[in-house]
């Protein structure tokens, strides 16, 4: 490629990159605003994180568009291609997380006199572990920091934990107060998506590590649930 194009795709990488760095700040507001938006029953922050969601979308469909144009008109090798595909792939991953935060939103206006459920003072923590994972993930992404890409997996774990200990709590709670199933259930719910978005964080450190080396990150040693999936 002449001087001129290599500036060009560079640009198109960058703006690529931008589009990621720009969903991934999203998705990190829409997993907090769900939560604080749960703890506080504040239905007004749940319906703005519903919305929110929308610019994700359309953020996901902008990255998949460059990324098809930069293939298609700049014909990227090794490296570069690896990391217009994984953009691909980590903006389809984030979109997800986004509605995993929607889901939790959602769930806002159905869970009243939550507070007298123990389980609830966890949520925030572990959506704090979740949504570290998610920032330091992207962070290794724009720095094809591999070292860092590799510590999320090892982290999931903590979420993972967190979900076992909620579900055991919940599970017990119910069964002690049969009249309160209704919201415990919701709070299961909750759960279960704060446990999805590890897991997405460690599907993206998978994709970071291969668009760095080329190569598939090993799988990690899963934890045997309590629950069921």
């Amino acid at each position: 490629m002449n001087e001129h194009t290599v500036k060009v795709f560079d640009d198109e990488l960058g703006q690529l990159r931008g589009l990621i760095a720009q969903m991934g700040g999203l998705a990190e507001q829409a997993i907090t605003g769900a939560i604080e938006a749960l703890v506080r029953h504040d239905l007004d922050a749940a319906a703005k994180v519903i919305e929110g969601d929308k610019k994700i979308d359309v953020l996901e469909h902008e990255v998949e568009r460059l990324a098809v144009q930069l293939i298609a008109l700049r014909a990227p090798m090794a490296d570069d291609l690896r990391e217009v595909v994984a953009a691909m792939k980590i903006s389809n991953t984030l979109e997800r997380v986004g509605d995993h935060a929607k889901n939790i939103a959602k769930r806002v206006a159905d869970i009243e006199g939550h507070r007298h459920i123990e389980p609830l003072s966890v949520l925030p923590a572990m959506a704090g572990v979740a949504s570290e994972m998610l920032h330091d993930v992207l962070d290794a992404f724009a720095a094809r920091d591999i070292e860092k890409a590799m510590s999320i997996g090892e982290r999931d774990r903590a979420v993972d934990d967190f979900y076992n200990s909620i579900f055991r709590a919940l599970v017990t709670f119910m069964m002690e107060n049969p009249a309160s199933i209704s919201q415990a259930a919701h709070l299961l719910f909750v759960a279960k998506n704060l446990e999805r978005i590890g897991d997405q964080a460690t599907n993206l450190a998978e994709m970071v590590y291969y668009a760095a080396t080329g190569e598939q990150m090993g799988e990690r040693e899963r934890i045997p649930s309590t629950a069921a999936n």
